[in-house]
């Protein structure tokens, strides 16, 4: 611990702030589909969420073994300012998609704004361009297409095997299902997503020599990221919720059980495989096959093909901030400073803005009309959905 000096330690903040931000931006991914059909009460929901968050941080460790020792190399002289400027890039890109209500990728706002911050301060060798492709990019175009595709055949199972049963019935014990799913996929949630966090601290650590090279996190890192991103989750991000929930489809109880089961499953495959892939990706894809497998076979494209532009988007973007930060954080402690304020004032300035249309647990399902394009059995029609404000 003699190791650990000022900036240091600002990495390590920065670290676990990122991971709030991680934590409320991706609550959606478990909880949006159980709020909108009436399974679980709004802040119910996120309370469950965020103990099986803390508790699945502490089931693995191989994605952060891959953040840690696998998208850059320790060799290349990586600094904590570097590091510091590529938290400062994902924790801005974060906040910028949660203001606007859109489901981007915590994840991979984090790998961009590593890889970009590494290219400008030590150059490509410092990057590790071949686990980028296998554990990140492939996984990123492979991961939401096996969800939607594992979400499609439950959803069309579900309603096959209750055709007989009455829709009430049928509802009631889908509702009472997703109780359990949802909270399977706030488990898995927190053994990919909070591991990161405990990637980038162990990477802080091995640059200033306080952990060998290639060492997972300690315990104390686990435990501090897990809390992170609980007490994110807990504080609900609504806006995500709401644009997750009711934007994307209008799915009922079989559709929500379905598109959990198949999410929980890709994502604790993937963990387990140290993939460092997207959840907000998954569940998306997860979503979008259950909405297709329904008997509506809906899905509001508007709204879908938002959320696409926006995963092309987020890792340039973050790399983008997070080099040009590097940059300035590389000229000395006056440019860490530089870096810093912005981060603060870029920060304030979101929440500020977000408070002149708030969304919480009491508004979260109520509706803003906007005309959307629609796939109902495979024609385009005009109907009324939700957009975030």
């Amino acid at each position: 611990m003699e190791h650990i000096t000022f900036l240091v330690a600002v990495v390590i903040v920065t670290a676990l702030a990122f991971d709030f931000t991680n934590g409320f931006h991706d609550t959606a991914n478990a909880m949006a589909t159980s709020i909108a059909t009436g399974a679980l009460r709004p802040k119910v929901a996120v309370t469950i969420s965020a103990v099986l968050n803390f508790a699945g941080a502490f089931l693995s460790v191989k994605v952060a073994g891959t953040i840690s020792g696998g998208i850059v190399n320790e060799k290349a002289g990586l600094h904590p300012s570097v590091i510091f400027a590529a938290l400062a890039g994902a924790i801005l890109w974060n906040l910028l998609t949660w203001l606007r209500g859109l489901p981007s990728s915590s994840s991979h706002a984090l790998y961009g704004g590593l890889i970009g911050a590494t290219v400008v301060a030590v150059g490509l060798h410092g990057v590790n361009f071949s686990v980028v492709a296998s554990k990140i990019l492939i996984p990123a175009v492979a991961s939401p297409v096996v969800a939607g595709l594992a979400a499609w055949g439950a959803t069309k199972a579900a309603y096959l095997i209750t055709r007989r049963a009455g829709e009430k019935t049928a509802t009631k014990g889908f509702r009472k299902g997703q109780m359990v799913s949802a909270s399977l996929v706030s488990l898995a949630h927190g053994t990919n997503d909070a591991q990161k966090t405990m990637g980038i601290i162990a990477l802080a650590l091995v640059s200033v020599g306080a952990l060998p090279k290639h060492s997972l996190p300690p315990t104390w890192v686990i435990a501090s990221a897990g809390l992170a991103i609980a007490l994110g989750t807990y504080m609900g991000g609504w806006r995500i919720i709401r644009s997750m929930g009711k934007g994307l489809a209008d799915v009922q109880s079989p559709q929500g059980f379905a598109a959990e089961t198949a999410t929980t499953a890709v994502i604790l495959t993937s963990s387990h495989m140290g993939y460092g892939l997207s959840t907000t990706q998954v569940v998306t894809g997860g979503i979008m096959g259950a909405g297709l497998g329904g008997p509506k076979r809906q899905v509001h494209w508007s709204m879908a093909r938002r959320m696409v532009y926006t995963w092309g988007l987020t890792l340039p973007a973050a790399a983008t901030v997070s080099g040009a930060a590097a940059f300035v954080a590389d000229r000395g402690t006056w440019g860490v400073l530089l870096v810093g304020a912005a981060l603060v004032l870029g920060s304030g300035g979101m929440w500020v803005l977000s408070r002149r249309q708030p969304v919480t647990a009491n508004n979260v399902n109520e509706v803003t009309p906007v005309e959307v394009a629609t796939a109902t059995a495979g024609t385009p029609a005009t109907v009324s959905t939700t957009v975030a404000a």
